[in-house]
């Protein structure tokens, strides 16, 4: 059963390739329709409440438009001094950034929201990432690949960015935008079962 023909499949309010391919890789059935929401942190906010919120605001908009189906948000956030650090917007904007971060460890932050009617439950997870140290020739090649643009924190860990990461403590899919290993804890909560969706595939 395809995701269109199944009245009860997920749909994804993200358009981020990233998520795409982590369920797919699990084996979900679902559909994308992002959404469009101000992804600017209030004045205050912290980095998590942040990611719970805009996750859950793409969730709630997107449900909207489709009242009967389950969806899923989902928002990622790079923190580095209890500041957050969202997508560079120019090449010299994502050079400072990857300086900052260069040597150093910095949280990210990846909140996922399902809604099912009128219920939502949102789960935030948390990964800490510790960077090589970074020469300017090595931050001036990345930028110049053009990976770091449209990531939050200037760099994609499952790409080129791989090579900048000493390590992470914490699960990968979380850095990369989809903690997938909390996705059944997410279900339950609304009383749904993660586990028997795969197996209807």
């Amino acid at each position: 059963m395809t995701a269109s023909e199944n009245p009860r499949s997920l749909i994804l309010a993200s358009a981020s390739p990233r998520r795409r391919q982590l369920l797919e890789l699990i084996g979900v059935d679902f559909e994308v329709d992002p959404a469009a929401v101000d992804e600017t942190a209030a004045e205050g906010e912290d980095p998590r409440s942040f990611a719970t919120r805009a996750a859950r605001d793409k969730a709630r908009w997107v449900a909207q438009r489709h009242p009967e189906r389950l969806v899923l948000g989902a928002d990622t956030v790079v923190e580095v001094d209890a500041e957050i650090l969202g997508k560079p917007s120019s090449e010299d904007d994502a050079a400072r950034m990857l300086r900052r971060l260069s040597g150093r460890s910095h949280f990210v932050h990846t909140s996922i929201a399902l809604i099912d009617g009128d219920r939502c439950h949102v789960i935030v997870d948390s990964a800490k990432v510790e960077f090589v140290d970074l020469p300017d020739e090595t931050i001036n090649w990345y930028v110049a690949t053009g990976e770091p643009m449209d990531k939050a924190g200037a760099y994609a860990i499952q790409g080129l960015g791989g090579l900048l990461v000493a390590r992470v403590e914490g699960s990968p899919h979380t850095v990369v935008g989809l903690p997938v290993h909390r996705l059944p804890e997410l279900f339950a909560a609304l009383g749904l079962d993660f586990w028997q969706g795969l197996a209807d595939r």
